[in-house]
């Protein structure tokens, strides 16, 4: 009787461990008790059967100079990564977003197992900054499961194969979610103004942008004081954003992850820390303004490489600034002000700003199939070419 096919998911973020978890749920539909899984991640990938050996909260971080007072800890769980692939040999290994670390990971394990196969799931955004590392990334794996159409060309172009599975963010499920509900669970009037804030997800994220919302917020209360605010406090930072908003000199409704929905839908307009929220936003109808803010000495190092006209995926894929994006030294809390008082101000340009983020949605993919079960085919597909080879 044949083993079970082994396969290892490496995961050193939230976002990433959400994407192993989904990937495991689908290559269990398909292949039952003929799949075993090790690796690396969090509760999610955990709950799926994948026992990571240490705790990857450690490993989320941002910005060139954060990323050097960290190496210490980086090196170490890279040993501890490639240790465990030692130990296990897999048949493949499924490397989930987080650049820094799981091309180090990928490397060591291509040296170490030369025969396992290497699959990088979610490839640097080289279109936005550092092309080069299209050429790292084929030099390094054997495949990649590209997010977005407009990826692959990078990758092809260097003789990666990719497969394009979309993106989760574009298949979030609002169907669920009461804008009703939530206006009147928080005592806000059907017909107030509502903005949204959502800070981010990060530490880092939380530590540089509440301060600058906060600012901003205040700017427009004082314009209108009828105002209502709602703060998402992500499930990694919740404590943090909890006690900054409790600071606050004004009333913000603080909303759990888990109602993080209900809000986007409730929302008049919503500010938001750029990411994969930004997608989601988009989805749930609400008109929106970027900002991000990094350490100045990181931003200093790594702005030269920022080669892409936008950071926000959907602004991306149309093209044009759709979504307003205050970037560094832009992320006043004047020009937020300004930029969200536009907004509240214009119900026609809300409207048409949430009608074109909607059509750059179809521009990115919004009608695929679901990506975790492209990505298990994939995955499956790659496996049996190397099995084919070496027969």
């Amino acid at each position: 009787m044949s083993r079970p096919l082994k396969i290892m998911l490496v995961a050193a973020e939230a976002s990433g461990d959400a994407l192993g978890a989904g990937l495991a749920r689908a290559l269990k539909a398909r292949l039952g008790p003929d799949i075993a899984f090790v690796g690396v991640g969090g509760a999610a990938m955990a709950a799926e059967g994948v026992q990571s050996p240490f705790d990857i909260a450690e490993l989320s971080i941002l910005g060139w100079l954060e990323g050097l007072k960290a190496y210490g800890i980086v090196k170490r769980r890279v040993a501890d990564t490639v240790a465990l692939a030692v130990a296990e040999k897999p048949d493949a290994v499924v490397l989930i977003d987080s650049w820094g670390f799981t091309i180090r990971v990928a490397k060591l394990i291509r040296k170490a197992l030369p025969n396992a196969r290497l699959i990088k799931y979610v490839g640097p955004q080289v279109w936005a900054s550092r092309p080069g590392r299209a050429k790292t990334l084929a030099a390094s794996v054997d495949h990649l499961l590209a997010l977005y159409v407009f990826d692959a060309p990078w990758f092809e172009r260097e003789g990666l194969p990719t497969t394009v599975v979309g993106s989760q963010a574009l298949h979030v499920d609002m169907s669920e979610a009461d804008p009703a509900r939530f206006r009147a669970s928080h005592g806000i009037a059907p017909d107030a103004p509502l903005l949204l804030v959502l800070p981010g997800s990060r530490p880092s994220e939380i530590r540089l942008m509440t301060p600058v919302y906060e600012a901003a917020v205040a700017r427009l209360k004082k314009s209108d004081p009828s105002l209502e605010v709602a703060v998402v406090a992500a499930g990694t930072v919740a404590h943090e954003v909890a006690a900054r908003v409790a600071a606050w000199p004004f009333r913000a409704h603080l909303v759990p992850e888990a109602r993080k929905y209900d809000a986007m839908r409730a929302a008049t307009v919503a500010l938001a820390t750029s990411g994969t929220v930004s997608t989601e936003l988009a989805l749930a109808g609400a008109p929106m303004v970027i900002a991000y803010r990094f350490q100045p000495l990181s931003y200093a190092i790594m702005k030269p490489f920022f080669t892409g006209k936008y950071a926000t995926l959907f602004n991306h894929a149309a093209d044009e600034e759709i979504a307003r994006e205050l970037i560094q030294n832009d992320a006043t809390p004047e020009r937020v002000a300004a930029e969200v008082g536009r907004l509240l101000a214009d119900p026609d340009a809300r409207r048409t700003q949430a009608d074109r983020q909607t059509a750059a949605l179809d521009l990115m993919g919004r009608e695929g199939r679901d990506p975790s079960e492209v990505a298990a085919e994939a995955v499956l597909r790659v496996i049996a070419a190397k099995a084919g080879s070496a027969s």
